[in-house]
């Protein structure tokens, strides 16, 4: 990310007087767990996919558990505060210029940072599952001496939860508590994130304001932005569980590093999903053969979102040929990155397919009136969260479900994507700097 991020910096940024350092932040192998214990207990064939699995897939199990949340916590927040610490001590006058932090975070990363920041414990949760419990108690019938009992176990609760408000309140008088994080996070950047799932798995619903803080407080991260390859098995997306009609609009397209002239995204309308039966019911076969090639013409706009579960199904029973396939496609677009210009791009078929096909190599069509009877929304939301990356030219979508959750680090085009956002205020600073001058 340091070298793609440099790269894209020197072409596009040079004229700005800032400039954005990248802070590996290391803090899972300090970590003991559980010692050897799982690598002892793991089978010796296939070892190879097997240890990429007790990587990845089994730390959200460590995090799940009780016994090791904590340590998970505790390892990313004081590595965090070390970095930070060590980075002000001998650059000091980043805080004097008043130096902005944003936090890029990959996969399980994003769920343990937004956890961090918002303070959020799962003992909370069980709280207020048994209030809710409690409310449903005394809503249904019950006898005397059962209402009774009820009652004398509700004033012990009341009774409790004084003792230890008295007792935070007196430890909080003798020692003061030190913030969570040292800085304020101005981005928080979420790459192939599951953070959706587990947000919703502890009850968040849908609300009907288009603000960010139903998710996330603005007042602890000025700015969240989700970023996700469509064929990612791991990312999700968060903005319908902010306004739930937003499922159904299409999440932005990233721009591709070389795209000549991009509309800015704050610029760029949404465009409804439009999912059809038509569409979704045609054998793939069928819908295969009458694409044209994917090597001589544009990407195309997708009527409706990712593949469903059974499709993905037919991959590991049917697929394994057209996954052999796929694997030359991806030495050449290993993460939906083609080597065709923008120019390139717009010669495609003529008519209002073709004018959709060049539409995306700026932005995402205009909103478009759906089949189904879906309306304009009223409520909006006041900053797009969900960023999509566009899918390669010549790129596999079964294969590339493999590799694409990996290969966020080495994309040029999430590199300018994140730039553009650091920079942001500097930029337009730049460009109104410059138009007082003419």
């Amino acid at each position: 990310m340091r070298d793609t991020a440099r790269k894209v910096e020197e072409k596009y940024f040079s004229n700005l007087a800032t400039h954005v350092e990248f802070l590996p932040v290391e803090w899972r192998s300090k970590l003991t767990l559980d010692g050897d214990t799982v690598d002892s207990i793991t089978p010796d064939k296939v070892r190879g996919l097997r240890d990429m699995l007790n990587s990845s897939a089994m730390d959200i199990m460590y995090y799940t558990s009780p016994l090791y949340r904590d340590e998970l916590v505790k390892g990313l927040q004081q590595e965090l505060n070390r970095l930070y610490s060590l980075f002000c001590s001998r650059n000091p006058e980043f805080e004097e210029k008043g130096g902005k932090v944003s936090i890029v975070s990959h996969s399980l990363g994003c769920v343990i940072t937004y956890d961090i920041m918002t303070g959020w414990n799962p003992v909370r949760l069980y709280e207020q599952l048994l209030q809710k419990e409690e409310e449903e108690l005394e809503e249904s019938w019950m006898s005397y001496e059962e209402r009774r009992l009820l009652e004398e176990l509700y004033l012990t609760k009341q009774r409790l939860r004084e003792i230890e408000e008295r007792l935070h309140e007196l430890k909080a008088s003798t020692i003061s508590k030190p913030p969570v994080l040292k800085f304020k996070v101005e981005n928080f950047f979420c790459m192939g994130s599951p953070l959706a799932v587990f947000l919703a798995l502890r009850g968040i619903r849908p609300g009907t304001s288009g603000s960010q803080d139903h998710i996330l407080p603005r007042a602890i991260c000025n700015r969240l932005l989700n970023i996700f390859h469509p064929t990612d098995p791991v990312a999700y997306r968060l903005e319908p569980l902010i306004l739930k009609h937003y499922s159904n609009i299409s999440p932005v397209q990233i721009h591709w590093y070389n795209t000549a002239n991009p509309l800015p995204y704050e610029h760029m309308k949404p465009s409804f999903l439009n999912p059809s039966k038509e569409a979704t019911s045609a054998p793939e076969s069928e819908s295969a053969s009458a694409a044209p090639s994917p090597t001589t013409s544009p990407v195309m706009v997708r009527r409706h979102y990712g593949e469903s579960i059974t499709n993905i199904g037919k991959a590991s029973i049917l697929g394994a040929a057209s996954i052999g396939k796929g694997l030359g496609g991806m030495l050449f677009s290993r993460f939906g990155r083609s080597s065709a210009t923008p120019q390139t791009m717009e010669t495609g078929k003529d008519g209002p397919e073709g004018d959709e096909k060049k539409a995306t190599t700026v932005g995402t069509p205009p909103l478009p009136h759906s089949s189904s009877g879906f309306l304009e929304p009223t409520v909006e939301l006041e900053h797009r969260i969900d960023f999509e990356l566009r899918e390669g030219l010549v790129e596999s979508r079964y294969w590339s479900a493999v590799t694409s959750h990996t290969a966020y680090w080495s994309s040029l085009d999430i590199a300018l994507f994140l730039l553009t956002f650091m920079y942001k205020q500097d930029q337009e600073e730049t460009d109104k700097s410059n138009l007082d001058t003419i």
